[in-house]
């Protein structure tokens, strides 16, 4: 651990916070535990504490065996998730304020330790995870809350901090008739998982069972993490609401340590923000218990649009899309669609729209081919474009997202950060909406290859349990038909001017494009959303803001969980490290 801890030394030349208690606690300073503190605190979660140092240190180090098998893994989303010295995005590892990082792709560069945590904690249980919260508030210690890393804003990790670890949590209970601590009467069928748990583990064990849940596609993402704390949008969402809106209960330790129960009859304030509030803001969750459904069959409707690169009937063909988007969603649509303004094809370049949605518990394939008959039938009047139309049926939502998503790995361990932004029904349809939509698009740069990601996971069950979920969740979810999202990146090697002109450019120029297609109507889904977000409070929950900040202040008033972009997160620096002086 002394190691580590002069790692950890460098660079500080470029100055030291405050000592007070208006900064955390950094190696450098006295108050920084000393090594029989560190050991004590392995000691009481079983020797799962240790010390981290950034992945691809072998690397830099000359270990050419080992840097051989990180080369091997580097883009392996499964195994950078059991990694507590790495995360899904690899801009997220680096510190480019301090010039620290320490990448596969610049070896020649010093290691340095960036934002990736100096000890992590493997969390085996609650105990582990209440030993660490103690020991960190005792210390003034910054912590940083992980799960598998896969997160867009920067919220796993910070630099100088203490990690608690919850990927190694993978508990999986069912209850056929789940009965809320407190509760009158039972919920129904239920599953509780561990914090760990991952969706394609979730699916897995959901699965077995004959049953369905509502969570998403991207199988490292650990589900009761800020997956479902945020929000946690479906391709089953039009049919049975936002993952958040089937929470019946969390079990969480709260900023003073304590181990407690959150539901509609216990802690129904903490619950509310715990639905839609954000991870690592109020707490480490340890379990969530979600509503289970029976499975379905579900029909699916492949719909792949194309044209010569940049032709009028492409922008076209897309306004006609999203026109139709409604009365596909009425009818019970949730899916994906991916555009590629610039596609390199055969050496040359072409325009593409690929939609992929789905109908649970619909089985009429012809009922549903004459849902789509008017779209088709523009699009073959359409000069220029050559659309493809499939349907097929699925046993099951299970064979959905088996066959279909959760396979494989994903490919991760590159730069990334996103622009996106919720549209709402009413201005789909709209006489001129659809088309002042798209020519929003158009203003934005793409270069060959890059894609603009819809998300139909809005609409029927998410827009009607506006009715019966009070929860903190962005209210513009409930006027939501689509939510699109593009990304930007920079080299591995680019200078911090280099990588401010690009968050400059999406913040400053793409963003705004986009807001103002509604104006402040809508805004945007806080785990895929602008890392830099100026006006995050707004953006991400919009009227229910105020009132997170106050159950923020009532669970953890000297925010001990601080995550960016996060619910209190503006009364800090970005790195979680120093209280800014708001006067």
């Amino acid at each position: 651990m002394k190691l580590l801890l002069n790692l950890s030394l460098v660079g500080l030349a470029l100055g030291s916070p405050d000592s007070s208690r208006d900064c955390r606690c950094r190696p450098h300073q006295s108050c920084w535990p000393a090594d029989q503190e560190w050991a004590a605190l392995n000691s009481s979660v079983q020797g799962n504490l240790q010390p981290v140092q950034p992945v691809a240190a072998p690397c830099h180090k000359g270990n050419k065996e080992a840097c051989t098998a990180i080369t091997e893994q580097w883009t392996n989303s499964t195994w950078r998730a059991s990694q507590p010295g790495a995360v899904q995005w690899e801009n997220w590892e680096a510190w480019p304020e301090r010039n620290e990082s320490c990448l596969l792709e610049t070896p020649q560069t010093a290691c340095g330790q960036g934002r990736i945590s100096l000890y992590s904690i493997l969390a085996k249980s609650a105990s582990h995870i209440q030993e660490g919260v103690r020991f960190a508030k005792r210390h003034n210690l910054r912590l940083a809350i992980r799960n598998s890393g896969h997160d867009f804003v920067g919220r796993s990790t910070a630099p100088d901090s203490l990690q608690i670890f919850t990927y190694w949590m993978k508990d999986i209970r069912f209850s056929d008739e789940f009965k809320p601590a407190g509760a009158p009467k039972s919920e129904g069928s239920a599953v509780t998982i561990a914090a760990g748990v991952n969706l394609m583990e979730l699916y897995a064990a959901v699965g077995k069972e004959g049953r369905a849940v509502v969570a998403g596609t991207s199988h490292t993402v650990g589900a009761a993490g800020g997956y479902i704390q945020g929000g946690g949008h479906s391709l089953l969402g039009p049919w049975k609401g936002m993952s958040t809106d089937n929470v019946l209960e969390y079990r969480v330790v709260t900023a003073s340590g304590n181990l407690v129960t959150a539901n509609s009859y216990h802690n129904s304030d903490l619950f509310w923000a715990l639905r839609g509030g954000g991870g690592g803001t109020f707490g480490v969750v340890v379990s969530v218990t979600l509503r289970t459904f029976d499975d379905a069959p579900t029909t699916m409707v492949n719909l792949n649009i194309s044209t010569v690169a940049r032709h009028p009937g492409f922008w076209e063909a897309m306004t006609d899309f999203h026109a139709a988007i409604p009365s596909l969603n009425d009818a019970g649509a949730g899916g994906y669609y991916f555009i590629i303004p610039d596609m390199p094809f055969n050496r040359t370049l072409v325009s593409t729209l690929s939609i992929l949605l789905f109908f649970p518990n619909q089985t009429d394939i012809a009922k549903t081919d004459r849902l789509f008959a008017p779209l088709r039938s523009k699009l073959n009047a359409t000069a220029g474009v050559m659309a493809q139309y499939t349907s097929t049926l699925f046993p099951s939502t299970r064979q959905v997202f088996s066959g279909l998503f959760i396979r494989g790995t994903d490919s991760t361990g590159k730069t990334v950060i996103l622009g996106s932004r919720l549209f709402s029904r009413d201005l789909l349809v709209s006489p001129d909406g659809p088309e002042h939509l798209v020519n929003a698009w158009k203003k934005l740069e793409f270069n060959p290859g890059d894609t603009i990601t819809g998300h139909i996971v809005a609409g029927g069950a998410v827009a009607k349990n506006s009715e019966t979920v009070d929860s903190a969740l962005n209210p513009a979810w409930r006027k939501a038909v689509t939510h699109m999202d593009f990304a930007r990146s920079w080299a591995p090697n680019a200078t911090l001017a280099q990588q401010q002109a690009v968050i400059r450019n999406l913040t400053e120029v793409d963003m705004p494009i986009l807001k103002a297609v509604e104006g402040c109507k809508m805004g945007s889904y806080m785990n895929e959303a602008n890392a830099y977000e100026p006006d995050f409070q707004k953006e991400f929950w919009g009227s229910n803001y105020l009132r997170l900040y106050e159950i923020k202040q009532k669970w953890d008033p000297n925010g001990l969980f601080i995550a960016r972009k996060g619910v209190g997160s503006e009364d800090w620096d970005d790195a979680g490290l120093c209280r800014i002086n708001r006067k």
